[in-house]
């Protein structure tokens, strides 16, 4: 069941095969946009036609932990060359990770014309498809942004607090052994600071990879996430859920996964995750 389409979702339309991508490399009202956790790859070579568009130095604020305001995504968007009709295609490394955090990103401020590229740059590369290292020059726009709204997507620390003491639904996306608190990092990566390991008390333990297949990154049908998540882990798609991570890098993706594809009536991705949770005093950890 390798068509979109087929598979079942709530909302097959935000998710794009690379077959349409490439039917659309040359289409004035789409915009495709790399977004990886290496900064660097974007460089070395890209779809035809894609902008960069940097987690650390684009979406976030360059003083304090947040995320870019109304003024900083007019910006953006300018820059790129997208208006408030223009489809942003988001794709990236690390199965999309980054691809959907930035798609979550441009949620905050009401930008719905996104969609991901199933399977991000590692499926695109494997079909052999076309790479460039040209860097396109598209004129900057006018973009006038809403002001940035996070109640509907995003989840703060007292928040989650207040979910815990009601015994609310929390997915932690992370490694098992992340969620144990053997580990604080993910294998292979430094420790990004959090004091303390374990998870927060109530969550249940679904790694983000679970939900794509791992020969080329694409997601599972909606009966296999399905089975993931609501038949597994007694998840309720009727009751409101709160993803997190490290970051809310990897929780991005599970967000994206359980609000598009599922279909959940709520879904709030808590982007300060362990890196603020286990270092915040007095809130309750389990290992």
């Amino acid at each position: 069941m390798n068509r979109i389409e087929d598979r079942g979702y709530a909302h097959p339309e935000v998710l794009v095969s690379t077959d349409w991508v490439a039917e659309h490399l040359n289409d004035s009202n789409i915009r495709l946009v790399e977004s990886n956790e290496d900064t660097l790859l974007y460089a070395s070579a890209h779809i035809p036609g894609a902008v960069h568009v940097d987690w650390t130095a684009d979406l976030n604020d360059r003083i304090r932990r947040d995320y870019i305001g109304e003024q900083g995504f007019e910006q953006l968007m300018s820059r790129i060359g997208a208006t408030p009709d223009t489809t942003v295609v988001f794709y990236g490394d690390k199965n999309n990770w980054w691809a959907c955090y930035a798609f979550w990103v441009f949620q905050l401020f009401g930008h719905t014309h996104a969609r991901v590229m199933d399977g991000g740059r590692v499926k695109w590369e494997k079909e052999g498809r076309p790479m460039t290292r040209e860097v396109p020059d598209y004129p900057h726009t006018s973009y006038k942004s809403p002001r940035r709204n996070d109640a509907p997507h995003r989840a703060f620390r007292q928040e989650v607090l207040d979910f815990v003491h009601a015994k609310g639904q929390l997915v932690d996306v992370r490694s098992p052994e992340e969620f144990s608190g053997q580990r604080m990092h993910m294998p292979d990566y430094p420790n990004e600071g959090a004091l303390r390991g374990g998870h927060i008390p109530g969550a249940k333990s679904i790694p983000w990879a679970r939900a794509v297949n791992p020969e080329n990154g694409t997601f599972k049908t909606a009966d296999e996430l399905r089975k993931i998540y609501l038949e597994e882990n007694g998840i309720d798609p009727g009751k409101e859920v709160i993803a997190y991570c490290r970051i809310g890098e990897r929780s991005s993706h599970t967000w994206f996964g359980l609000k598009y594809l599922l279909g959940f009536g709520k879904v709030r991705n808590y982007d300060g995750s362990w890196t603020e949770w286990g270092n915040l005093v007095g809130v309750p950890i389990e290992k």
